[in-house]
């Protein structure tokens, strides 16, 4: 790493921060320097954290997000529209979704996308708990909210093609988010207009 010498443990420390998504190995190098430079009770209580959120999160029973509590606090609140889920790919799509504040309904995480180059199959989703939520009949909007990319449209088609018997309808986000990019870097406007000028599916 840029030719210098470090101790195993400082190598160690720079491998696990390259573990993470977009951390390359320059950045790795200043994040372990940067966590030497801390007090030691700053990297306790960091290190407490993440053991700490580990520990604590789990999956929401019923959407499958990410959640400190069981039903999660969207599913409980009785407040949403329980007639319409928006369907993604991961938990940071729930949050940013909700940051733009216009969405009332109810969510469903697939915990990822078809991918067959990544080898994510159908199975490997949580596509078959989707289709056993609109299968009780209170659902009547699905809106497909995967991210605009060739494995995200690739999703979309099948899960429209799976829920065309239930005769639900079935809507996909408008495209104010750009192709190629992720629910999760778009600002809350771009997501209240992607939300508001959805379309049916198979029009």
């Amino acid at each position: 790493m840029s030719g210098m010498f470090h101790a195993p443990v400082m190598q160690e420390l720079m491998e696990q921060f390259g573990k993470l998504p977009g951390i390359g190995p320059k950045t790795a190098q200043r994040l372990a320097f940067y966590v030497l430079s801390l007090p030691k009770n700053d990297v306790r209580a960091f290190a407490d954290a993440m053991v700490k959120a580990k520990d604590t999160m789990t999956y929401c029973p019923i959407c499958f997000s990410l959640t400190d509590v069981t039903p999660c606090q969207v599913c409980r609140d009785e407040s949403r529209q329980r007639q319409v889920v928006c369907v993604v790919e991961e938990t940071t799509d729930v949050f940013s979704i909700e940051r733009a504040r216009d969405y009332r309904g109810l969510y469903h995480v697939l915990q990822g996308s078809i991918s067959p180059m990544e080898g994510r199959q159908p199975e490997d989703l949580r596509i078959k708990e989707l289709m056993a939520r609109v299968a009780e009949g209170e659902i009547k909007e699905v809106i497909i909210a995967t991210n605009p990319d060739v494995e995200g449209e690739t999703t979309a088609l099948y899960l429209a093609k799976l829920l065309k018997p239930f005769g639900v309808k079935v809507t996909r986000i408008a495209h104010g988010i750009p192709v190629g990019s992720n629910l999760e870097h778009a600002d809350a406007a771009t997501l209240a207009q992607a939300l508001e000028g959805r379309r049916e599916m198979g029009e």
